[in-house]
């Protein structure tokens, strides 16, 4: 079959998914209501559907008084009961992979339960609703009859008690459908390879004379690799290796910081950029449209949605909210209860909603990464957005960069300490401390009312990291390639003091 009638039929498939997902945006709150709904009489019979009386609930109001908020720490037996393999204790069917996460700053590994229903439902189906969404708003594309470059994680999964466990990404492309594989580069065996460096060259050569249409991977990994592939190809510009590449879909962290980079470094005019917003605990939200920064929640991928207002997160205050009752521009923590068997269960990001018709968000950070050391409330948002302020005023391109507090110390006055890698040096004649300063002051009013008059912070402290500090930083924490990131920010010191021992 001609490969132009290959991709007139895949687009034409795909685009019939848009019908379901014009239901659940008409219909946003009886959908969800629906998923709760089987969500708990599948689980019914389960350990903790016994527990709680599954059986008798009958709404929302019923589920949210009689079943906890869990953390990973309070779930944590549950899920270790399983990884023993035992079933049915917080889901139904077995239980027989598991996505290994150890978080950017914890040391202490996390086993997330992916279940075969939230491998069909939500992961994959999310792959094809991606792709669905993309053709509906864009349908000249030429995406299938080139290949996908993707850039997941690495190793293998292991096996312990008749369970496995690896990278989400392992066990994707363990199980990927035969289209996806079709249409993906490189190979399984290259893509799960453990060594970075091997893995780097590796891809490298199976990709370079592939006619690749669309890049797939987290930021801060696929630059390295395109500048790679731009100095192993001799070339200036990745649209000269790849004529045909149309998109790039990404993830794992903000990209406002590193859009101008892939623009000057693809040389594409026409490129496309779509976000995702996925984890191991499944996949939340896909950008709905040509030049967005916004995402569309979906509603129907087995997974229920719950909300907490971060100003009260933690406190004696903390109200859980359904999706009916969120609010716009309100930073929330999100819950969810899953398909694989999570139920209430904190994930640990952050959304704002710019949009209640349909239900559209932005992530804006993480619920333990944010600096209120002195009542600045500084989120990952408002930090991404003065990066990219001044990378695109003074042309500077970010490789990496964290924030910390500066304590109070006798009587000197508290600051932030910003520690940044560019690529490029700026000039001595930038005074990044006033610059900063004064563009988180216009993006928080919080920092800027402790700000006035030097009355409680002083002006941050500017460090600029040397080539490659970060990836030394990521190298010697086996944290090297596929989700891996860094913290962006901390309440605390100790990770920007180990940056700062590696950079001297």
């Amino acid at each position: 079959m001609p490969i132009p009638l290959v991709n007139s039929i895949a687009s034409w498939f795909l685009k019939k998914r848009m019908h379901q997902i014009e239901l659940f945006v008409k219909y946003p709150n009886e959908v969800q209501n629906d998923v709760l709904s089987k969500l708990i009489g599948i689980a019914k019979n389960t350990v903790i559907g016994e527990k709680y009386d599954f059986t008798s609930i009958k709404n929302y109001k019923e589920f949210s008084e009689r079943v906890p908020v869990f953390s990973y720490e309070q779930f944590s037996d549950k899920i270790e009961l399983a990884r023993q393999g035992k079933n049915n204790i917080f889901w139904p069917s077995k239980i027989k992979w598991f996505a290994k996460s150890s978080g950017t700053t914890n040391s202490r590994s996390k086993y997330i339960p992916v279940s075969d229903e939230s491998l069909e439902d939500c992961h994959y189906a999310a792959g094809k609703d991606l792709l669905c969404m993309y053709f509906n708003n864009n349908p000249n594309s030429q995406l299938f009859t080139g290949k996908s470059l993707r850039l997941g994680g690495s190793k293998t999964p292991y096996e312990k008690n008749g369970t496995f466990y690896g990278d989400l990404s392992a066990i994707l492309i363990d199980n990927m459908p035969f289209w996806a594989e079709f249409s993906s580069t490189p190979s399984n065996k290259t893509s799960l390879m453990e060594d970075w460096n091997y893995k780097i060259n590796a891809i490298i050569n199976e990709t370079k004379n592939e006619n690749v249409t669309s890049l797939a991977g987290v930021p801060s990994w696929m630059l390295v690799l395109l500048n790679r592939i731009l100095k192993e190809t001799n070339t200036n510009q990745i649209f000269e290796v790849w004529p045909n590449i149309e998109v790039y879909f990404h993830g794992g962290v903000s990209f406002k910081p590193y859009l101008n980079q892939y623009k000057k470094l693809i040389g594409k005019d026409e490129m496309r950029y779509y976000e995702i917003y996925n984890a191991s605990e499944g996949f939340f939200a896909i950008q709905y449209e040509n030049n967005s920064d916004e995402l569309l929640l979906m509603l129907d991928y087995g997974i229920f949605y719950e909300f907490i207002e971060m100003d009260k997160y933690g406190t004696k205050d903390e109200k859980v909210i359904s999706l009916a009752d969120v609010k716009l521009n309100t930073n929330y923590a999100i819950l969810i209860t899953t398909n694989a068997g999570l139920w209430r269960y904190k994930i640990g990001d952050t959304v704002k909603f710019t949009c209640l018709s349909p239900f559209k968000i932005i992530v804006s950070g993480r619920t333990k990464h944010y600096i209120n050391v002195f009542g600045e409330e500084v989120i990952i948002e408002n930090t991404d957005n003065v990066i990219n302020s001044i990378s695109s005023k003074y042309n500077l391109e970010l490789v990496d960069y964290t924030v910390a507090p500066v304590f109070m110390k006798n009587k000197k006055k508290g600051a932030h300490e910003w520690f940044i890698e560019f690529k490029n040096k700026p000039s001595n004649n930038i005074n990044l401390s006033t610059i900063i300063d004064k563009e988180l002051r216009n993006e928080n009013s919080d920092y800027d009312a402790k700000r006035y008059n030097n009355f409680t912070l002083n002006k941050p402290k500017i460090t600029i990291g040397k080539p490659g500090v970060f990836l030394k930083w990521l190298r010697k924490n086996n944290k090297m390639g596929g989700q891996n990131k860094i913290p962006r920010l901390s309440n605390e010191r100790k990770f920007i003091d180990s940056i700062r021992k590696l950079n001297n």
